[in-house]
Order: structure tokens, then sequence, then C-alpha cells
């Protein structure tokens, strides 16, 4: 386990935006206003994060109507999804370590 701090990258393993790919693993995608009602923050705070998440390759984003509005959606990448996956497989393992 001595890769613990190396094994995922600061993007991966960062509070805000690890919550927010526990969101979109479990529910494949999120709005913008959905992503910032759960996790709190202000606007900026929440773009910031996501297009980090978007430039590392473990999101994407599109624009989609809402009624007669426009919303930003999110969804998990595959390379996002098996990057959590890993990290959950990561999780399991410590714990089965630590019984």
């Amino acid at each position: 386990m001595d890769d613990l701090y190396t094994r995922f990258d600061n993007v991966f393993f960062e509070k805000t935006r690890l919550s927010i790919l526990t969101i979109l693993y479990k529910d494949e995608m999120a709005s913008f206003n959905q992503l910032k009602s759960i996790i709190g923050g202000t606007d900026g705070s929440i773009y910031t994060h996501m297009e980090k998440l978007i430039k590392a390759g473990y999101v994407e984003k599109r624009k989609e109507l809402a009624g007669s509005a426009v919303q930003t959606v999110y969804k998990i990448t595959k390379g996002g999804k098996a990057l959590f996956k890993e990290y959950l497989v990561f999780l399991e393992q410590m714990l089965k370590q630590s019984v």
C-alpha cells in the first residue's frame, strides 16, 4: 500500500472532485444545478472542479434543453468509470488488510 498517495492523480483524489465522480458513477449523469445542490459551493467553484475533471478525461459535458432553458449536463466517461472502479477495489483491499 505504499502507493496510497500516488496511485490516483491529484485531479481524482481531491475531496470535491471525488464527490462529483461518486455522484456521476452512481447516477451516470447530472446537471450542473443538481451537482451544485448536492455538493454546495459557488458556481465558480463547481465550474472549476468540473473543468479539471473534463480536462483529465474523467467527465464530459453537453448542453441540453430543459423546458425552455438550456442546462449543462455532465456524464462520467469510460475512463472515469474505470478509474473509479479501481478506486473501489483499492478501498476494498485496504479494508481487508485492516481486519
